[in-house]
This record gives structure tokens, C-alpha cells and sequence, in this order.
């Protein structure tokens, strides 16, 4: 059994890349940098396979279908 996709917060996603929260936020409007999820009524975050996949190879990434799986993550 798989265990639950892990959650990481702004601070942890702007160490990872090396980006400032508005080039994420422009970055997400532009559609190149993994969109938030909404957690809670006040805040978000992103699932950390995400992440990990941007940082592997930013200038190819793109969103993952609704058909697409990564049994590796």
C-alpha cells in the first residue's frame, strides 16, 4: 500500500527551488510551476512528488493528466 502524498508549505517549496514566492506565483499563472491545493480554509501547499518532478527538469515540466500515474513516486 502506498503511503499518503506528503504536503510541503511555501517556505519549504521556496528552499527547494531556490525561487521567491512572487516568481512561484507568477510561475503558477503562467502554467510552468505546479499549481497550490487548498488545504484548509486559510492555507495551501503543494503535494512534494510535485515539487520534486519541477526541480528534476523545470524547462520540460507540465502538468500531469487525469490519466497519468507515477507508480515510481
Amino acid at each position: 500500500m502506498r503511503e499518503p502524498e506528503r504536503i510541503v508549505r511555501m517556505e519549504t517549496v521556496k528552499s527547494l527551488t531556490g525561487l521567491s514566492q512572487s516568481t512561484i506565483y507568477r510561475k503558477i499563472r503562467e502554467g510552468t510551476f505546479p499549481a497550490q491545493l487548498k488545504i484548509s480554509a486559510n492555507s495551501a501547499g503543494w503535494h512534494a512528488s510535485e515539487i520534486s518532478r519541477w526541480v528534476a527538469n523545470p524547462t520540460v515540466w507540465r502538468p500531469r493528466t487525469r490519466n497519468e500515474f507515477d507508480f515510481d513516486d
